[in-house]
Order: C-alpha cells, then sequence, then structure tokens
C-alpha cells in the first residue's frame, strides 16, 4: 500500500506500532485477562566468573531484540517450559531455576492482527551447553552480550530493568 506525497510521488505506508493499535482500543488493558508466557534470561560466566554474559536473540518476524520466551506448554512447569524455549530458538542448555527472577508486560499481536498484553514470567538458565543445530536455526540471530549492552538492545521497559540489574540466584 503506498500514499501520495505533494508532486505525485508514492512512499510506502509503515504499519501502524502495537501501542498506536492499542491506543485505538486501550479497552483491551482493561478487558478479559492478561495471556501469559513464560521465558528464559539466559546467562553464562565469563572466564573471570564473576562477570556474566545474556542471551540476547531477534524475533523471527521483526528481527528485533528479545530473549527466549513462548507459551505455557502441557505437562511442562514453567521453568522447564522457559529452557525449552531457549533450545528451540538458541540451541542453548542449562540449568533453570525454578523460582522467577522477575516479570513484564509487552503487547503481543496475534495471527488475526488483533493486539493482547501478555506478562512473561522470567526464569534464569545458566547455560552450560550450546548446540550449532536447532529447531529455529536461520530464523533468529543470536548474540551474547553484557547486561548493559542486552538492556540497551530489547524495547520493553521493564525487561531492560530485569537485564541490566540481573545478579543469577545462588547455584
Amino acid at each position: 500500500m503506498k500514499s501520495k506525497r505533494k508532486g505525485g510521488k508514492s512512499r510506502p505506508v509503515t504499519p501502524p506500532t502495537l501501542f498506536q493499535q492499542l491506543a485505538k482500543h486501550p479497552d483491551k488493558l482493561f478487558t478479559g485477562a492478561f495471556r501469559k508466557q513464560y521465558g528464559a534470561l539466559c546467562f553464562r560466566y565469563r572466564k573471570s566468573d564473576e562477570e556474566i554474559d545474556i542471551l540476547v536473540i531477534t524475533s523471527r518476524d521483526t528481527g528485533r531484540w528479545i530473549i527466549p520466551k513462548g507459551w505455557p506448554m502441557k505437562k511442562k512447569k514453567p521453568h522447564q517450559a522457559a529452557a525449552t524455549e531457549a533450545w528451540e530458538e538458541a540451541g542453548v542448555r542449562g540449568k533453570a531455576n525454578k523460582t522467577p527472577v522477575g516479570s513484564y508486560v509487552y503487547l503481543k499481536e496475534l495471527d488475526d492482527g488483533d493486539v493482547a498484553p501478555v506478562i512473561v514470567e522470567m526464569y534464569q538458565v545458566e547455560v552450560t551447553e550450546t548446540q550449532a543445530d536447532f529447531k529455529e536455526k536461520g530464523q533468529r540471530v543470536i548474540a551474547w552480550v553484557s547486561p548493559d549492552e542486552a538492556a540497551r538492545r530489547v524495547r520493553e521497559i521493564e525487561l531492560k530493568s530485569l537485564l541490566v540489574n540481573f545478579k543469577p540466584l545462588p547455584r
């Protein structure tokens, strides 16, 4: 779809952001339940064993930086679902802590074009294994970065705060 500018030149029409879509329908925040997802805050210790790197990946649809996350899974506890998402989306495995390290809210564009608020409950995963071959290989970019850099890359304000202030729970 193109819109006309002065002089008859056309330019591409950019789709509205999720917040612009939500602004048209603010009732979505106050009707119905928030949806829930589980996320994996994947980290690994640097050689110093004091500082950490955090895993960030790109989303498949927009290419923006996110963390591995997904919907609840039958017969899996939340921390197990988060660990499964880390494996499928980034090819990493490790010890997932059973206690959430925090949560954040974001707006998810659904398959039908609708927008829904989602609460992501985060579980730390200390990565001990990486594989070059995994389910979503080639669909995402993977990066290991400092907590500050991870916070700079993601969009969600609450997630930024969670990443920059993250201190791993005791082993």
